[in-house]
């Protein structure tokens, strides 16, 4: 039989695509299996990260999730997760990198699969209401981040993430599950949006803020106050878990919406006692509707007195609304309105008070003490002695007050704001003008008892009970002494008879119990601890007298006060040589800086009464007499205390303040103790200056503030024999010299044992160590004290050349211990400063160039040393590292802009020491990442200082630079110009300026055909133009900032604008149609305008009249554009195409 070509042949064909279909159903069911396999290891790997207790697994198994959020396929693995993971951690995980890829900014997932990932997320919630708590808390923030995010993103002119609450409509009307998505939905929403994140551009999260504001936000609050007064409605059953987990999500979405940064202003919670709450004005109806506060007056006693967490947390949230609602700001109501909505909100606070059923909470009575301290912050006393109920209130705060005062242990960070009421009220009260009575005569005395009472009461009980005392925490001791000064000064005659009384009864129970026999050291140390609190109340009362106007006769009673301090001083400094108390050796400090402020100094009426008191109880006749006292009690805190470094560097403080008074240094210069004292400034009559008892060399610190009391001291000394009108000018001369060399012997002698000990082989590193940082650290005193070039060239001629050599030798052996070398580079910094035009060297001297040549030898060497560290951890790179490269920027910053120095030498005569400076300059620049610049306030500021100097004087050397070298500068300029720290975008700008001014006279050069630039400056063209993105983007970025952000220095930021401009004058037009095309269509004629008048009137240069001309088209500039904008809710696109 013959067989059929075709037959044969359609057979071979079928078996072919029946092998091709085989194969094809093989390849899909082995994908499944990967895929099945690969999520059984997800899995796995999400199990080990967040159940093990291994942290080797655990590193491990982050590393190869780290991988898999990277992975291309991450976006459907996270999908079938999502859809088929069996644990709540695989979801977790899911949600979080899909939330990490709707964030990107580089390569961002297109429109159409956001819109996707959107409502798979909320169909998946609406599916699944009984997720693990924190899956739902994760996919809710990956929708309220895709919202955010694509807030302005447009499909057929419809804004498609903006329908918030038509998305959570259908979880509002199911369940209660379902209700608690959905308004947990709406709060997080509200978060996310009102939080800045660093990823995206300020400006872009401020617009998408304020379209949420003026489109969502307020029917959002209008819907959880409904849905409150509905829940509020029934009888809730707060032990029931879902019913009380719905009213706190209600009660944290009316949080979130009146805790919203309405304008941008982004307070902290250091500003807490200041804040307002700016309502817009369309939220008016709200608030001028009473139901509103009554809502959450009602919802707070219709909760339960109950011990039960639940409950504690629900009042708390109502307390927490209540404050923001108090807050809110006062022009939102005229005269009348402000009246009535005060009157409901201080009847709610007296029925709150009449029945305090949740105050026993901490966290409840923090709130509400928050709550009265609005009632002041936000209204005038003349306000509140109108209301109603005002006599009542004002006794049932009183006594609140008290009784809180009372129960110091109690809740002590909540009295602050108890005090801060008081503070306000007090204050007020020479200014009010209402004819009703305020009553804080009666009142203000009661709290001010009640706080000094109670502190001393808690002596005993601390000290029985070793309980953790209040004094140890000296900030909040000062603030709260801040506080009671003001109240204190109300009714002032019965706070001083109350100070005098106690003080009284405390120092006669302290004197009998040193004579007696059988005293126990208990109760002296309670009586120490009363006394000290009353010298610190004292002290405070008296600091208060600058907030009122004084009389002679509270003059007096300061002097009655006064009078008891400094015989309790007498008293204590005669026991020294047996005992003393650390803690009230500080009380007496604080007193003493008090008693300083008000009745020391130029200002002081020299009649007052207090002087009288002084004289007639003390013999105290005048202020030399009192300073004799100052001086007399510093000399034995030094001498007795020397070992313990609070009161040694309080009392230094106290010392340095002193000598900053004109007329008061003049008088304690003529003491004999400060005589004593410019003598004998060793460690044999103060121990703090030894170097064989410090604990470690950061101690030493303290000398510093020393040296540059007794230099100024000196100075004054110096002065006075100078204008000796009797004695030629020669020998006053000499005599100055003399004394110089008298005051500096001790610091010669320490100066000539480290010059021997380094001379020898052998010898005590660590006595080198601290006789060097003791002896620098007092030099830098001294040199920061003389700021007359006469004194101040003795220091010179003294330090120089006999012993710079000991501190550049000293970098050379050290340089790997920055507590050595930072002190030695510091006073090379103080050294080279021309504070007060001090450094003027004579025309014939060489001095400028010799100190610099010494300068630069210290940069090189140490910047040369300290790169041989190599690696340093990062929690140590800026102690070791950054920090002398800081002081090395500051000290060549503070010589090139001396003034004393003609650079222009060196390299005329062959000399390298510029050269050499300023390349290790660049070599410790390139050691140091551009994050680091900015992170470390102190590193930036002495970097762009330095900078700004360079760019000024030294463009040719930037210029000369390589090319990877000038793009990190420009790098850390365009970084630099969005800083938060003016100082550092201001000289970012000027650097800027500089460095486009150069630019913009050599391309001018090269157009007209002058003789050939120097080679730098071919190079530097030849990279800017190889590089044009650069000086672009700067250019964007000053735009940016100028338009849309809160430019803080628009003169600064005006200077470079202009070059960069001409310098890039296409791009400019580009961009300018850019922020024109981006504005909606009847605004951009406006738009334009406003671009054709800021370059009306300017040519092409940069001389200092066009530069002028334009700085001020700039200012009109901005605000025609702010205006324009105001309403607008375009421009990102521009601003994303900026940034």
């Amino acid at each position: 039989m013959g067989v059929v070509p075709g037959a044969a042949a359609g057979g071979a064909v079928g078996a072919v695509h029946t092998h091709k279909r085989g194969s094809e159903r093989c390849m899909k069911w082995r994908k499944m299996a990967d895929h099945v396999q690969g999520l059984a290891q997800l899995e796995i790997l999400c199990k080990q990260l967040y159940e093990t207790t291994d942290t080797t697994v655990r590193h491990q198994a982050e590393k190869a999730l780290v991988e898999f959020t990277n992975s291309p396929d991450c976006l459907s693995k996270c999908q079938l997760l999502l859809e088929r993971g069996s644990s709540s951690y695989s979801q977790l995980l899911a949600a979080t990198c899909l939330s990490k890829l709707v964030s990107r900014t580089s390569n961002p997932l297109p429109l159409e699969q956001r819109i996707d990932i959107r409502n798979y997320v909320l169909n998946y919630l609406a599916t699944r209401p009984k997720l693990a708590a924190f899956v739902t808390q994760a996919l809710i923030q990956l929708y309220a981040r895709i919202t955010k995010l694509g807030w302005f993103d447009c499909q057929k002119d419809d804004y498609v993430f903006r329908n918030v609450i038509a998305d959570v409509t259908r979880f509002l009307q199911d369940s209660v599950e379902h209700c608690i998505i959905g308004v947990t939905i709406l709060s997080q929403l509200t978060n996310e949006i009102n939080q800045a994140d660093t990823t995206h551009p300020l400006t872009k999260h401020r617009k998408i803020a304020s379209s949420f504001r003026d489109s969502s936000l307020f029917d959002i609050f209008t819907l959880s106050c409904n849905l409150l007064k509905q829940a509020s409605g029934k009888n809730l059953n707060l032990n029931d878990e879902s019913q009380h987990g719905l009213l706190m999500q209600l009660l944290k979405l009316s949080y979130n919406c009146l805790n919203y940064d309405f304008i941008g202003t982004s307070t902290d919670e250091s500003s807490d006692d200041l804040c307002t709450v700016q309502i817009p004005t369309s939220w008016r109806s709200a608030f001028l509707d009473s139901s509103t506060l009554q809502l959450f007056f009602n919802l707070y006693h219709s909760i339960p007195p109950s011990l039960s967490p639940l409950v504690s947390d629900e009042c708390k949230s109502v307390l927490s609304c209540l404050v923001q609602i108090a807050s809110v700001r006062r022009s939102l109501f005229n005269n009348a309105e402000r009246a009535k909505f005060l009157s409901h909100l201080v009847d709610g606070v007296k029925r709150i008070l009449a029945n305090p059923q949740c105050l026993p909470d901490p966290n409840n009575y923090h709130e509400f003490c928050r709550l009265l301290a609005r009632l002041k912050s936000n209204y005038q006393l003349g306000e509140l002695v109108k209301v109603e109920n005002y006599p009542e209130v004002i006794r049932l705060i009183a006594n609140f007050t008290v009784t809180s005062l009372q129960h110091w242990e109690f809740a002590p960070n909540s009295v602050h704001y108890l005090l801060s009421l008081w503070q306000r009220l007090a204050a007020s009260v020479p200014y009010v003008k209402a004819t009703e009575p305020h009553l804080l005569e009666t009142y203000t005395p009661e709290v001010t008892k009640a706080y000094i009472t109670s502190r001393l009461e808690s002596v005993h009980v601390i000290l029985r009970d070793g309980l953790e005392d209040p004094l140890d925490d000296a900030g909040l001791v000062q603030q709260q002494l801040d506080q009671l000064s003001t109240i204190g000064r109300c009714e002032y005659e019965k706070t001083c008879a109350l100070l005098v009384q106690l003080f009284d009864q405390a120092a006669q129970s302290y004197q009998e119990l040193l004579q007696s026999t059988n005293s126990s050291a208990a109760d002296i140390t309670v009586q120490e601890g009363r006394l000290t609190w009353l010298v610190y109340i004292i002290g405070a009362v008296i600091g208060g007298r600058v907030s009122f106007a004084s009389t002679d006769e509270q003059d007096a009673m300061d002097g009655e006060l006064v009078c008891r301090v400094l015989q309790l001083m007498n008293l204590t400094d005669s026991r020294l040589a047996q005992a003393g108390n650390e803690r009230l050796e500080l009380a007496m400090l604080s007193f003493f800086e008090q008693f300083r402020k008000i009745y020391i100094g130029d200002q002081v009426q020299k009649s007052s009464k207090l002087y009288r008191r002084l004289s007639e109880v003390l013999g105290l006749n005048d202020e030399t007499m009192v300073l004799s006292v100052f001086i007399g009690k510093i000399i034995t805190n030094l001498k007795y205390w020397g070992q313990c470094e609070p009161i040694t560097s309080k009392t230094l403080q106290l010392l340095n303040d002193l000598s900053l008074g004109y007329s008061s240094v003049r008088k304690l210069v003529k003491l004999s103790a400060v005589q004593f004292m410019l003598n004998n400034h060793t460690s044999e009559h103060f121990s703090f200056l030894g170097v064989n008892n410090q604990s470690n060399l950061s101690d030493m610190r303290c000398r510093t503030t020393f040296y540059t009391a007794l230099g100024r001291l000196l100075m004054v000394d110096l002065g006075n024999y100078t204008q000796h009108v009797d004695s030629p000018l020669t020998s006053a001369v000499g005599e100055d010299e003399d004394q110089f060399e008298q005051f500096m012997l001790p610091l010669t002698a320490a100066f000539e044992a480290v010059a021997q000990m380094l001379s020898t082989n052998t010898f005590n590193e660590q006595e080198a160590k601290r006789t060097l940082v003791g002896l620098v650290r007092d030099l830098r005193g001294i040199a920061f004290a003389f700021n007359a070039k006469t004194s101040f060239m003795m220091l010179f001629d003294w330090i120089y050349p006999a012993y710079m050599p000991i501190l550049q030798r000293a970098i050379e052996l050290w340089y790997h211990d920055p507590a050595c070398t930072t002190p030695v580079l510091k006073l090379m910094a103080e050294l080279v400063h021309n504070r007060s035009q001090r450094l003027q060297f004579d025309v014939s001297s060489p001095n400028g160039i010799l100190l610099f040549r010494e300068t630069s030898k210290m940069i090189t060497t140490y910047g040369n040393r300290i790169l041989t560290l190599g690696e340093v951890p990062k929690d140590q790179v800026y102690g070791v590292k950054l920090k002398g490269v800081s002081v090395c920027f500051a000290m060549l910053k503070a010589v090139l802009s001396g003034n004393y120095v003609n650079f222009g030498v060196f390299r005329l005569y062959g000399d390298d020491a510029l050269d050499n400076a300023l390349q290790t300059f660049i070599k410790l620049l390139l050691s140091i990442p551009h994050s680091d610049l900015l992170d470390y306030p102190k590193l930036s500021q002495s970097f762009y200082s330095l900078l700004e100097v360079l760019t000024q004087d030294h463009m040719n050397f930037i210029a000369s630079l390589e090319p990877h070298v000038v793009m990190y500068i420009l790098s850390s300029i365009s970084e630099g110009l969005t800083a938060l720290d003016t100082m550092v975008c201001t000289g970012c700008c000027s650097s800027l300026d500089h460095i486009v001014t150069y630019l913009f006279k050599q391309l001018s050069r090269s157009t007209k055909k002058r003789p050939a630039p120097m080679a730098s400056d071919d190079r530097f063209l030849h990279i800017m133009q190889q590089h044009p993105e650069m000086i672009q983007q700067m250019l964007s970025t000053v735009l940016n900032i100028i338009i849309f952000e809160d430019c803080r220095n628009q003169w600064s930021m005006s200077r470079p604008l202009l070059g960069l401009i001409l310098l890039n004058e296409k791009y400019f037009a580009d961009l300018r149609n850019s922020i024109v095309n981006s504005q909606p269509p009847e605004k951009q004629q406006a738009m334009h305008l406003c671009f054709e008048n800021l370059m009306e009137g300017i040519e092409r240069n940069l001389l200092t009249k066009n530069r002028d001309r334009f700085t001020q088209n700039l200012s009109v500039f901005r605000r025609e554009v702010n205006d324009s904008m105001k309403n607008s809710t375009y421009g990102v696109n521009s601003n994303d195409m900026m940034s």
